[in-house]
């Protein structure tokens, strides 16, 4: 018998196939339904520093489906609509508008009237909008927008098919006809913007997983027609968080804090403030964590108006970075955890060792591997047809869709990650030297007023702060070129490694330390999980020569100098001397899309000096010199 179990790892409910994301399966395509559908279900995930960030009350992963037998009779996993509904056979060409009253379990749909009942195909185009709704085309409006008789325009009748004809090619081959008055229209100018505006057609307001009309929003933008699997059809906002162990020591009444806002059922007794069931949960949580009822619910109050006071500033990512860099720069003053193992090392570069080596150890201050670290990343929302802009608010960018599109979300969909890593640490006298040179920083003003123009400047900014800093880029580049080398070096694939750029240069008289490095760690969450290569690399004599080496390959490209005399690449001109040849990573990998990256900053040319230049150069001269000539 044909196994026809849809399947989908728990990493993926976050990204690429988190709420209102769509996957394809077998021919088949569906899109995940937001988190009402498993809430009761969900496994707790701990992360109070993102928690606070993003001011909700917790987080939770999706239930995972036993396997085996149990698999057939279990419900509790995340729900998948089947989307779009408009199918249709690929021997009769008939279309169908499928309902749910239909779906059978664990079958695919079929068509009743050909022989051997072949399974029926989505449609290849649906229509979004800014706003983040996503619905079905109209394929009967469609059909009937360019007739010329009055019976066709009058046509009510839903008996469509869709054919493809041999006169032409692409698009125009493929036709949309009514069975009932034989009206029709090609696909052909489909996917020009506001084509379905001059069609009169607006969007609905709804998600594909709303099934009744009371939930649908007012929704004023136009639609637009987009094929199923472009990349415009979901953005997903996600945060992550390393998990840094608290001081040790804390007060009896943050130790039963703590107790109690992890506890099972805080998120729900949150969430039903004021409802009939508050009571019991509070009942309930005072029994199992050995406190007052008043206790509980004073500490909901307070939890409840430090969310409504914080400002908006706190969206930043700077509560998160400073903990992080100041727990990787300094490891001796965090203490190990289960979740949470970090040591200094070193180079192990000597005095008498070649001068490349010991002008590379200049410039690195600092080498800290990561035996255990725990990451948690969690889904916010996402936004439709244009990236988000940050806030969702205004005219730039699409609006992002809460993951609970009926109330505020009380907790967010996350998964967490266990692994491995390397920290490394730039001379900050060094690198502050560098980033004052005139022709460096004429060069990355370059960069930053393309980023201005870029839609995604507030999101990017987000990471690299208000202003865009040399180091900043050099710093993205050279974990970039980390990452390709130890794909090479530590036996883990580039997809399973992932990046951390700390790159901040704050106010003068602040009292936070200037940031200037990176952080290479696993992500992945499946079987690789920590191996113990990277661990390796990162100690003596491994990493000196893994980082001689990426600077040594990042002096060239395949597509030189097409790509090393770039004045802009990628998307908005965002990159310089950087492709996918020398530099890009999957997208996995990066924190921001594969943005703000150039080789020049790292190794320099014959105008810009690039911060390791003196490594670069140092290690031309002991190869030429290494060679004897006749």
């Amino acid at each position: 018998m044909k196994d026809v179990r849809r399947k989908v790892r728990r990493a993926q409910t976050i990204v690429p196939f988190g709420v209102g994301g769509i996957i394809d399966l077998r021919g088949e395509s569906f899109v995940a339904a937001d988190i009402r559908s498993w809430a009761a279900h969900g496994e707790r995930v701990e992360s109070s520093r993102l928690a606070r960030k993003l001011r909700v009350d917790g987080f939770r992963s999706a239930p995972v489906v036993p396997s085996g037998k149990a698999a057939y009779a279990t419900r509790i996993g995340p729900t998948y609509v089947r989307f779009p509904k408009w199918l249709f056979c690929p021997q009769c060409r008939e279309m169908q508008l499928w309902r749910p009253d239909r779906e059978l379990r664990d079958k695919q749909p079929a068509c009743g009237r050909c022989v051997g009942r072949p399974q029926l195909a989505p449609m290849r185009f649906i229509q979004v909008c800014r706003a983040g709704h996503m619905a079905d085309i109209d394929w009967r409006r469609w059909a009937h927008s360019r007739s010329d008789g009055h019976a066709q325009r009058q046509c009510q009748v839903r008996q469509l098919r869709f054919v493809a004809t041999p006169d032409s090619s692409g698009l125009e081959a493929l036709r949309v006809t009514c069975g009932a008055c034989r009206a029709g229209r090609s696909l052909a100018g489909i996917s020009q913007k506001n084509i379905l505006e001059q069609l009169r057609l607006q969007c609905p307001g709804t998600h594909p997983w709303q099934s009744g009309t009371d939930e649908a929003d007012p929704c004023e933008e136009s639609p637009q027609a987009v094929q199923r699997g472009a990349s415009n059809v979901y953005f997903p906002l996600t945060h992550s968080a390393i998990d840094i162990p608290a001081p040790a020591g804390l007060p009896e009444e943050d130790e039963l804090t703590q107790k109690v806002v992890h506890h099972r059922l805080w998120p729900d007794f949150t969430s039903a403030d004021g409802g009939p069931i508050s009571d019991a949960f509070r009942t309930v949580i005072a029994g199992e964590c050995e406190v007052p009822e008043e206790f509980v619910e004073t500490l909901r109050r307070r939890r409840s108006d430090e969310a409504a006071s914080m400002p908006a500033a706190a969206d930043s990512d700077d509560d998160l970075s400073i903990a992080e860099w100041a727990a990787f720069s300094v490891p001796e003053s965090v203490a190990d955890s289960k979740t949470f193992s970090v040591r200094r090392t070193r180079l192990g570069v000597e005095h008498d060792d070649p001068g490349s080596l010991r002008e590379l150890a200049a410039g690195i201050s600092a080498v800290v591997v990561a035996d255990r670290v725990r990451e948690v990343r969690a889904l916010e929302g996402f936004s439709r047809y244009e990236p988000s802009s940050g806030d969702g608010e205004g005219d730039e960018g699409g609006r992002v869709v809460s993951v609970n599109t009926q109330t505020r979300a009380q907790w967010l969909p996350a998964i967490e990650t266990y692994g491995e890593g390397i920290f490394l640490a730039v001379d900050e006298e060094r690198l502050g030297a560098w980033e004052r040179r005139p022709s460096v920083r004429d060069w990355t003003r370059r960069i930053e007023r393309d980023l201005d123009a870029s839609f995604k400047a507030d999101r990017l900014r987000g990471k690299s702060g208000p202003e865009l800093l040399p180091r900043f880029v050099m710093l993205h580049t050279l974990a970039h070129h980390f990452i390709r080398q130890l794909s090479y070096d530590s036996g883990y694939n580039a997809a399973s490694l992932r990046e951390r750029v700390y790159a901040r240069s704050h106010a003068p008289g602040s009292d936070l330390p200037p940031q200037a490095g990176v952080f290479i760690y696993t992500a992945a969450g499946d079987a690789e999980g920590t191996l113990g290569g990277l661990v390796r690399q990162g100690q003596p004599p491994n990493l000196v020569e893994t980082l001689i080496r990426l600077l040594e390959s990042a002096q060239w490209c395949s597509q030189d100098p097409l790509c090393a005399d770039s004045t802009g690449r990628s998307l908005a001109n965002l990159n310089r001397a950087a492709c996918h040849a020398c530099t890009l990573l999957p997208e996995t990998c990066c924190e921001i899309d594969n943005s703000l990256l150039d080789r020049t900053l790292l190794i320099g040319d014959d105008t810009v000096p690039g911060f390791f230049r003196g490594v670069v150069r140092a290690a031309l001269e002991e190869s030429a010199g290494a060679v004897d000539l006749p």
